[in-house]
């Protein structure tokens, strides 16, 4: 199991690890990346070591008996086919439960943007990435631009869904320039799907991205190219679940 995260924040200071291995909570090691170098991204056993080097704890390198089980089965066949808004199926990835021996819902990759009370915006990804995926490969979400990117003059967007295709597109940098535009945060994430969508219509049926933004004013909104994409909102006056809106 590897992992990937990243982080920004107002003034475009931002860390990243990708491909990191017996590491708990990615998106901590990525925010030392942050505050104590004059790198963004680290990655692999560099991204380990320096975890160790910073107090994280390495983990066994185990996988339970349904994890193990699961991925002996995918050897047989050893073919990749992404599943749409697997995270609102019985069981996340693979193998993982819907939800947490404390009930807690469990996901996938988790994307969040901020409006502090300053007026400052930042925002954060952590993922373990697609299930059964080749060795090395990795995704948007580490990426700056690509599933996470953050302008405090104008906004914050988020990605989720397979990563290769936000990353062909840059898709929260676009998001945000969409924004500075003058584009909602929701016609925003729409023209960013559509973006996706137009490159390759045959492909776009097959596959789930979502793009969720935030602006300078506090106006939040998300799209994404099939149903099924939610998100939650959490504020001073509101804590609600919405489901974006979708192209196909």
């Amino acid at each position: 199991v590897t992992l990937d995260a990243c982080i920004m924040d107002e003034n475009a200071n931002c860390g990243a690890v990708a491909g990191m291995e017996q590491i708990k909570h990615p998106i901590s090691v990525a925010r030392k990346v942050m505050e104590k170098t004059p790198h963004v991204l680290l990655v692999g056993n560099g991204a380990q070591q320096f975890a160790l080097e910073n107090g994280f704890v390495k983990e066994p390198k185990t996988l339970s008996d349904e994890a193990r089980n699961a991925y002996t089965a995918w050897l047989k066949k050893s073919e990749y086919s992404p599943q749409i808004n697997i995270e609102r199926k019985k069981q996340n990835g693979p193998f993982a439960p819907a939800f947490f021996p404390d009930g807690s819902p469990n996901h996938d990759t988790m994307g969040l943007v901020a409006l502090d009370a300053n007026g400052d915006l930042a925002g954060a990804v952590t993922t373990s990435g697609m299930a059964f995926k080749v060795h090395g490969r990795v995704g948007d979400s580490p990426i700056i631009g690509a599933g996470l990117f953050v302008d405090n003059e104008i906004g914050a967007a988020t990605s989720s869904g397979v990563g290769e295709e936000v990353i062909r597109i840059c898709g929260t940098h676009l998001v945000v320039e969409f924004m500075r535009q003058g584009l909602s945060p929701e016609q925003a994430c729409k023209k960013a799907v559509q973006r996706i969508v137009d490159r390759d219509p045959k492909k776009a049926a097959q596959i789930q991205v979502g793009f969720l933004a935030l602006n300078k004013k506090g106006e939040h909104g998300a799209y994404s190219i099939q149903k099924g994409f939610v998100y939650s909102l959490k504020s001073g006056t509101e804590n609600k679940i919405y489901e974006a809106k979708y192209l196909i």
